[in-house]
């Protein structure tokens, strides 16, 4: 089932923070990314066409710009969908198929509902202002909302390169759209009769 993304948290809100294990079972919060002057963070899944049409775009992203992390997070219901196993996860890093910066297991899905996250891809990214991160946008990776499209505009490259320069980020939220997130049985949070 497609979904697309809704607003929970706003432009200026602190990013939720996590302690989550990458596919090595080393464990990340928003800490270890206290360097940067930008983080995306990104829920995503191994086995959704929408994700899986934003890999390359994301390892770009990544690749190029020192000063921002990319960091996915899977908070997809494994046991139901076993291709988003945390040894799937590692078996695309692995290949190099994903090359985040890191690449995290949302295990108990609490992650993703204090993100308010819908969809895979679900884009957040957050600017370091005064020693913590904020939103600075919310929305669809690029114009290229369909798996089999190609973008002509790249929201979160142009919203990350206002950040680097020092100005506001002023892009109008465009949902993105993809899979929607599989809540495990009785974990849907309350937002959900929303979507």
């Amino acid at each position: 089932m497609a979904g697309e993304s809704i607003r929970k948290i706003d432009a200026g809100d602190p990013a939720p923070d996590f302690d989550l294990p990458d596919v090595d079972g080393e464990t990340y919060s928003l800490d270890d990314f206290a360097d940067d002057e930008a983080l995306l963070v990104v829920f995503t899944c191994n086995h959704c066409p929408y994700a899986k049409a934003k890999f390359d775009a994301l390892n770009e992203i990544a690749a190029e710009y020192d000063d921002v992390s990319v960091v996915g997070i899977n908070a997809n219901d494994a046991e139901e969908y076993g291709d988003d196993s945390g040894e799937r996860m590692r078996d695309l890093v692995e290949d190099g198929t994903i090359q985040y910066d890191a690449y995290l297991r949302d295990e108990a899905q609490s992650v993703a509902a204090a993100y308010g996250a819908v969809c895979t891809p679900d884009p957040f990214l957050f600017a370091a202002e005064d020693g913590e991160f904020r939103l600075a946008y919310h929305g669809a990776l690029d114009d290229a909302l369909n798996p089999d499209d190609d973008p002509e505009e790249h929201y979160v490259r142009q919203a990350i390169d206002a950040i680097l320069a020092g100005e506001a980020v002023d892009l109008d939220f465009v949902p993105s759209r993809g899979c929607t997130i599989k809540w495990k049985p009785d974990n849907e949070p309350a937002y959900w009769d929303d979507v």
